[in-house]
C-alpha cells in the first residue's frame, strides 16, 4: 500500500523526537505546555476524547464534552498529546 503522507509523517516524528529534552514526565510536560498549551497524557486523553485512529505522529479524536472532531499530535516517550486542532 502506498501512503503518500508517510515521508512527511516520518520527518515530523523525527522532529518531535529531536525536541524531547527529558525522560522525566514532569519536566517534559512543562516544556510541552510552554510550547503548545494544553497537554494530555494517555489517561487524560481517554477521559477527554474518544480516539478514532492513529497515524503517527497524529491521532484523530472526538472531544467527549461537545462532540468536536479534531486531531492531536503526540510524542512517544514520554507519551504526551498536544496541539488539538478542530476539523
Amino acid at each position: 500500500m502506498n501512503d503518500p503522507t508517510e515521508k512527511l509523517r516520518r520527518e515530523e516524528v523525527g522532529k518531535i523526537d529531536s525536541e524531547i529534552q527529558s525522560d522525566d514526565k514532569d519536566t517534559e510536560r512543562i516544556r510541552l505546555e510552554k510550547e503548545h498549551g494544553q497537554v494530555w497524557d494517555t489517561d487524560e486523553l481517554r477521559e477527554e476524547f474518544t480516539v478514532q485512529g492513529f497515524m503517527a505522529p497524529f491521532v484523530v479524536v472526538v472531544r467527549k464534552s461537545d462532540g468536536q472532531k479534531g486531531t492531536l499530535t503526540f510524542q512517544h516517550l514520554p507519551r504526551f498529546y498536544f496541539d488539538f486542532e478542530a476539523v
